[in-house]
């Protein structure tokens, strides 16, 4: 066998690979001894039929089973004594077999990129200590009250207005006949001018009083969520049952015993307050990560193979599959396809993998290596986040070795980052507080 390797970019190669004649005919000649064996032809006893007839009956098929075996006995060889640390299976496209000659084929491949050693010390960082305020407090407890609201019939004899909440009976129709994706629905409450349909039908309800019946029509746009209804146009017989208001409960040691066990509205904003901690100290971790990411690309530059970033790109997908599958869910209801999402979301995959591939290169440049203590130490940093018995944790990730060799590879990503930042200088600044509050709706 000969291959010789020619480089299309830093990362891509192509093997020409060349099976030398003698091979190519011992494969054959064996593959065809074989078959004699077996084959089963008429005018023949087993194991008599000659060669030639083989040939007229069997060729194609022979040397589709000869090209396999001799492209997978020699690419992985060729791969290897190239010294080529490919990411994938390498892409072919066989061409055919001729006898009496050498058989040559091209092997696509991409390879990990060779990284030059990072400067990753001097790092200038700054780091936002985000503090939970008046105004966070003051939204999550109004969030509270308005899930714990009810809505009760309006006294008054008056017609719908805006931000009333609504009680109608509807059936969509297309062409004076009922449309399958706008079926009848009776007591259907929405809150006028949120949209929950289409801002436009909202629009069309206001001035109805209790009894009305009217017809109202909407043209659904090109970006609406539901895709089985995108560019129709739709006329809805609309009949209001009735006209709501919603009555929110004051904020008080009521309302707190109403969320769960808490005696007091003051226990309550101290869970509320620790709770917001926490996601500002998450907030606050992954700003500084991305800084820091950020830092090291402006030091490094590589390229990166198609097949990490697809790779890469069909997690991410999978991903928003499978959390749309548990919400019952699908793309097609969100106007979504694979080629969208792959569009969109490509750039993401790609900075993933650079950062990836960034932390390894510091991994073995710094000869980071996890400790067993470490080891025990982050398995039992899991266990206190999700409260469960360390040595149950334990065993789940010894029975998973991909998981567990995911979890090391985290723990030393973490390291990296460590290192990083004990050699470098840390700001930590406060970032300025909103000075005027955002405005809430039906405060």
């Amino acid at each position: 066998m000969k291959a010789t390797v020619e480089d299309l970019s830093s990362v891509k190669k192509i093997l020409h690979v060349e099976i030398p004649e003698d091979t190519v005919t011992g494969e054959l000649d064996s593959a065809y001894k074989k078959l004699k064996k077996t084959a089963k032809i008429k005018g023949f006893r087993p194991g008599k039929a000659p060669r030639s007839v083989l040939e007229r009956m069997y060729k194609k098929d022979v040397n589709a089973d000869v090209t396999s075996k001799l492209i997978q006995d020699s690419v992985f060889k060729a791969i290897q004594e190239a010294g080529l640390n490919i990411i994938a299976p390498p892409k072919i496209d066989p061409p055919e077999l001729e006898e009496k000659k050498s058989y040559q084929y091209d092997a696509s491949v991409e390879i990990t990129p060779e990284i030059k050693d990072i400067d990753f010390k001097g790092l200038s960082l700054k780091k936002n200590m985000y503090q939970v305020g008046e105004q966070e407090m003051e939204m999550q407890l109004t969030m509270i009250q308005k899930n714990l609201a009810s809505q009760q019939q309006i006294q008054e004899e008056r017609p719908v207005q805006e931000k009333d909440f609504v009680l109608i009976d509807y059936e969509g129709f297309k062409d004076d006949k009922p449309f399958s994706e706008t079926k009848k629905t009776e007591n259907f409450t929405l809150k006028v001018g949120d949209g929950t349909i289409l801002k436009e039908f909202d629009d069309q309800l206001i001035g109805m009083n209790t009894g009305d019946l009217r017809e109202i029509t909407v043209h659904f746009p090109d970006d609406y969520f539901n895709s089985k209804l995108v560019n129709h146009t739709v006329t809805f017989r609309v009949q209001l049952n009735q006209i709501r208001e919603e009555i929110l409960p004051d904020i008080d040691d009521e309302l707190a015993k109403k969320v769960g066990q808490y005696n007091s509205l003051e226990e309550l904003k101290n869970l509320i307050k620790k709770n917001l901690q926490k996601e500002q100290e998450q907030r606050v971790e992954q700003e500084f990560n991305e800084q820091i990411f950020l830092a090291l690309l402006e030091r490094t530059d590589f390229e990166v193979p198609d097949g990490l970033i697809d790779m890469e790109l069909e997690g991410i997908i999978s991903n928003t599959e499978r959390s749309l599958s548990h919400q019952r869910i699908s793309m097609e209801d969100l106007g979504m396809t694979r080629e969208t999402l792959s569009e969109e979301y490509r750039d993401t995959a790609e900075k993933q993998v650079r950062r990836y591939l960034i932390l390894n290169k510091i991994m073995d440049q710094e000869k980071l290596e996890l400790t067993d203590d470490e080891l025990d130490e982050g398995l039992k940093q899991m266990a206190d986040t999700i409260n469960q018995p360390v040595e149950e944790i334990k065993r789940y990730y010894e029975q998973n070795q991909e998981k567990m060799d995911y979890l090391k590879h985290t723990l030393l990503e973490k390291q990296v980052l460590g290192l990083i930042i004990d050699n470098g200088t840390v700001e930590e600044v406060t970032p300025p507080a909103k000075t005027e509050p955002e405005p809430s709706e039906d405060r």
